[in-house]
């Protein structure tokens, strides 16, 4: 069992750093291209594409990040009024939901992904638009496995 705990440990620090990394360099090279168009009239001309990618993979990875936990922002009228005796399977019933619903969003998006390497799209320099875009079914995929989790043992 401490293995497990160690592992997942282990799991938790490796997202957090790259969501860390990912969100520092995105920001690094938003600031390089403001300061090279505005002092020298120049920039990255990869400079927007890559930033527009790290946007992605940051929003991808913040929310496997927040389904770790169950802390998504959530609108969640209903479960203010529901007695205590009902909470627990009316949050089985939405993370349920969740897990169906990213379950589907991650088969689409491998669809996307595998038509995108299919067609050979290139995103910006000769980076394959495929690996890019990557992140979505794989996010997608980790998070419905955590909310199967949730629907087993809610956090």
């Amino acid at each position: 069992m401490q293995a497990v705990s160690k592992a997942i440990a282990f799991v938790r620090f490796v997202e957090d750093a790259i969501l860390a990394l990912l969100l520092s360099s995105m920001i690094s090279v938003a600031a390089i291209q403001v300061l090279l168009r505005n002092l020298f009239d120049s920039g990255l001309y990869w400079g927007d594409s890559l930033v527009r990618v790290m946007v992605l993979w940051v929003a991808m990875i913040g929310a496997m990040v927040a389904s770790r936990d169950d802390s998504h922002i959530r609108i969640d009228i209903v479960g203010r009024f529901l007695s205590d005796r009902y909470k627990p399977i009316v949050s089985r019933v939405t993370h349920l939901f969740t897990m169906l619903v990213l379950a589907m969003f991650a088969w689409a998006s491998f669809e996307f992904v595998q038509y995108e390497f299919e067609e050979g799209a290139l995103a910006f320099g000769q980076i394959p638009a495929w690996v890019c875009e990557a992140i979505m079914p794989l996010g997608a995929l980790v998070m419905a496995a955590r909310y199967a989790l949730h629907v087993i043992k809610p956090p």
